[in-house]
């Protein structure tokens, strides 16, 4: 068992933090809100702290998951940062979805500092995460990677190196350009079938068995066919992470029209107040405008 610092409690932190503790992990933890932590001790026990840096004091592995690469810069970097409290040799994990610049901008300095940095973004949501079923794609060096693995497995189904700095972050890329073109799609198809008179969970249960079939349709469909978009990922979220995948996709060159759309799209659904909304709330502008 290790003695590990988690940082950043929200929906997918505090489960997170949880399983390290039911594992056995001594687990300290830091959160912006405090009464959230105290929230967290209550519940798992361990301790909460003042600051990343002294949450990260004695750690061997120290975790992250905040919202945004300057959220990450601020609890890692600086005189309260968890840079700050962590050993030569100790090993820094990043939840965050974030941009792979600071992935690589975070590997650097704590290679300067001798502390191990792995940018390990997750997919499966707030119930894969309290379900501790999350898949975690990972860049950084296979010698910290193979430190970390063992203790992330704790609430992940799949957990697995993708390549140096950054990748991790890369791939995590790559899975939201897929879902958002395929939650349009699945939108499109499911008022296609309402307006054609057809019973849409008889569809669902047709074409979920063939060619067609997703885990957004076998999770999702049925909810999209009720008007229920309250099952984690929101829109705000997901907003941005596409503007991660755009603003990457300007650097590299990569056209990406769908990707584009579709995040347009989101940004009419929180015009229509649907900020909060999970990302299959994109049949509900469809209905609107239908």
């Amino acid at each position: 068992m290790a003695r590990v610092a988690f940082i950043g409690l929200g929906v997918m932190g505090f489960p997170m933090a949880g399983h390290l503790a039911a594992k056995g992990h001594v687990v300290t933890v830091y959160n912006r809100t405090q009464s959230r932590a105290e929230a967290w001790v209550a519940r798992h026990g361990g301790r909460r702290a003042p600051s990343p840096a002294a949450a990260a004091e004695d750690a061997e592995f120290v975790f992250c998951c905040v919202g945004n690469d300057d959220d990450l810069r601020s609890v890692v970097l600086g005189e309260a940062g968890a840079f700050a409290g962590m050993a030569r040799g100790t090993v820094l994990v990043d939840h965050t979805t974030a941009s792979a610049q600071v992935a690589r901008e975070l590997h650097a300095e704590g290679r300067a500092r001798g502390i191990g940095f792995v940018d390990a973004p997750v997919s499966g949501g707030q119930s894969g995460a309290e379900n501790g079923v999350l898949t975690v794609m990972c860049g950084g060096e296979a010698e910290d990677y193979a430190r970390v693995e063992p203790v992330i497995a704790a609430y992940a189904r799949s957990c697995r190196l993708m390549g140096p700095a950054g990748a991790g972050q890369l791939t995590k890329m790559v899975n939201q350009i897929c879902i958002a073109g395929l939650l349009q799609g699945l939108s499109e198809g499911l008022l296609f079938a309402e307006r054609a008179g057809l019973d849409g969970k008889a569809v669902l249960e047709v074409i979920s068995k063939g060619a067609a079939g997703s885990w957004q349709m076998d999770n999702r469909g049925g909810t999209m066919l009720e008007g229920r978009f309250d099952f984690g990922f929101a829109v705000d979220w997901m907003r941005k992470d596409l503007g991660i995948c755009l603003d990457e996709a300007d650097r590299n060159g990569t056209p990406l029209p769908v990707t584009a759309l579709v995040d347009q799209f989101y940004k009419d659904v929180q015009a229509m107040g649907g900020g909060r909304w999970d990302t299959s709330s994109l049949i509900a502008r469809l209905r609107r405008l239908a």
